[in-house]
């Protein structure tokens, strides 16, 4: 008599859809900083830190996994194939930035520059992925401009964030904000417009419309044109600022 016997394959992680786990993944961290990590923080301060740790925990990972998803493409370009690494790092930073918007259009739905940020972003990234599959090249050296500077400036806004009521976060704010603010300085305003300057002098040349179309690569331009802008607009105003507040202070010493 023969029996019959049912053999269970394990489940391969490599074959489920990466967005969503990403997605649980941001989602959960948010919820674990928000009622475990910053517990101890006023409810005011709590979701803007809850969205800085899940900053922390996209930003200096999603450079790493984009360098090494570029550097392992031996036929990288502006108009080359997205590779799987390349996805995957695109998926990472869709998830993150849907969950991120998630938590402003909850506690902040006022903050419309942002929320058009993050929107304009995932497009960015969405259309990258989804649409063309191609670009991701271009797209993840934009990215690991932008999150270069993301672990300094989610430990600044953290310490920003408490320098009222804590003297320690106080003197980090202070050692940190010149150096902070020279190293955006450099990636914001000098590395990403080279970068850009590139980019479009070669979309522009047509080498790339058979593979992104013209509209697509155009709004990717219009997007990351304005985030750079706007991105140099506010660090010159902290350049601004930390000028006046140190001079405040110099003037208090001498009088």
């Amino acid at each position: 008599m023969k029996t019959l016997t049912l053999t269970l394959a394990p489940i391969q992680f490599s074959s489920l859809p990466k967005l969503p786990l990403f997605f649980i993944m941001f989602f959960t961290a948010y919820l674990t900083a928000n009622f475990a990590v910053f517990r101890r923080w006023s409810p005011k301060l709590r979701p803007e830190a809850a969205s800085c740790f899940i900053s922390l925990l996209h930003g200096t990972p999603a450079v790493l996994f984009a360098s090494i998803s570029i550097l392992s493409d031996p036929s990288r370009g502006f108009a080359s194939f997205n590779t799987d690494p390349q996805n995957t790092v695109l998926d990472y930073s869709i998830a993150y930035f849907s969950m991120d918007l998630v938590h402003y259009l909850i506690f902040y739905p006022s903050d419309l520059l942002f929320i058009g940020h993050h929107l304009a972003t995932l497009f960015v990234f969405v259309t990258c992925r989804y649409l063309v599959a191609h670009g991701a090249y271009a797209i993840l050296v934009l990215l690991i401009l932008a999150e270069a500077t993301s672990f300094c400036q989610n430990t600044w806004t953290l310490a920003s964030a408490r320098r009222g009521d804590l003297d320690v976060a106080a003197k980090v704010y202070d050692l940190l904000s010149p150096p902070f603010y020279a190293f955006y300085s450099v990636v914001r305003g000098l590395a990403g417009p080279i970068f850009m300057y590139e980019m479009i002098r070669f979309y522009l040349s047509g080498a790339a419309d058979h593979v992104i179309p013209r509209w697509v690569w155009v709004s990717w331009v219009v997007v990351v044109v304005s985030a750079i802008s706007v991105s140099i607009l506010w660090i010159s105003n902290l350049w601004v600022e930390l000028y006046r507040e140190r001079s405040g202070k110099i003037v208090k010493k001498v009088t």
